[in-house]
């Protein structure tokens, strides 16, 4: 999904719905730190064998901009940039196709930017000043990075009491057997997790177990959203 899916302009209320329904019909998003561009596309392939059409491509290496390219060329694949820290990686993620933008911490520039360009733009906060900060700029959800350092689940839990309006995006040391705590919150959109697309997955060319840990994820969301309802 390229950027020519969003007009110049804040983000629309359908931009933003686009995205989200597609991170909660899994309720996962894969945190890819990728350093061939040239797996991008048998990544794409393994994370639908699994079940998964969306990934957030990091910004920590050279190989980001490419692989962000080269997934935004995927049918029917969501592909966003993630550890976004300037208004340069903005635009650079916004060119290549990104169809979203993550952000580690609250950068009013880089949200102001990515209204400009008319891209959803998920901050990450760490405590209630921040989300208020997010809030005054129209921003309803919200990475919540780190995770599990920050208090895991009932962090999100203490968090969402207060901020009702507000959905996170747990990330952050998320592992399979911590999953299942923030897909019972009700706050909780989607969860960021990087244990099915490790990088040393990626850089052995081992697709079928990244197929295999991306299909026990989906199912364990799965069988937690609906254990959860």
């Amino acid at each position: 999904m390229s950027q020519e899916a969003f007009p110049s302009g804040p983000p629309s209320p359908d931009d933003l719905r686009l995205i989200s329904d597609q991170l909660a019909a899994t309720r996962l998003l894969p945190v890819v730190v990728i350093s061939r561009a040239a797996d991008a596309r048998p990544l794409a392939d393994a994370l639908a064998e699994g079940g998964l059409r969306t990934a957030e491509v990091t910004m920590r290496t050279p190989a980001a901009i490419d692989a962000i390219r080269a997934l935004a060329e995927v049918p029917d694949l969501l592909v966003g940039a993630g550890t976004v820290l300037t208004r340069a990686h903005v635009e650079q993620a916004v060119d290549a196709g990104a169809a979203f933008i993550v952000s580690p911490g609250f950068s009013p520039e880089v949200v102001t930017h990515c209204a400009a360009l008319g891209v959803p733009v998920f901050p990450g906060v760490a405590s209630p000043s921040e989300i208020m900060q997010a809030f005054d700029h129209g921003l309803r959800t919200l990475k919540f990075f780190p995770a599990e350092q920050l208090g895991g689940a009932p962090m999100v839990k203490a968090l969402a009491a207060p901020f009702a309006d507000a959905r996170f995006i747990p990330t952050g040391g998320v592992t399979a057997a911590s999953l299942p705590g923030y897909l019972a919150l009700p706050s909780v959109l989607a969860v960021g997790g990087s244990w099915m697309v490790a990088p040393k997955l990626l850089d052995a060319g081992d697709w079928k177990e990244v197929t295999r840990l991306t299909a026990e994820a989906v199912a364990l969301a799965k069988e937690s959203t609906n254990a959860a309802a």
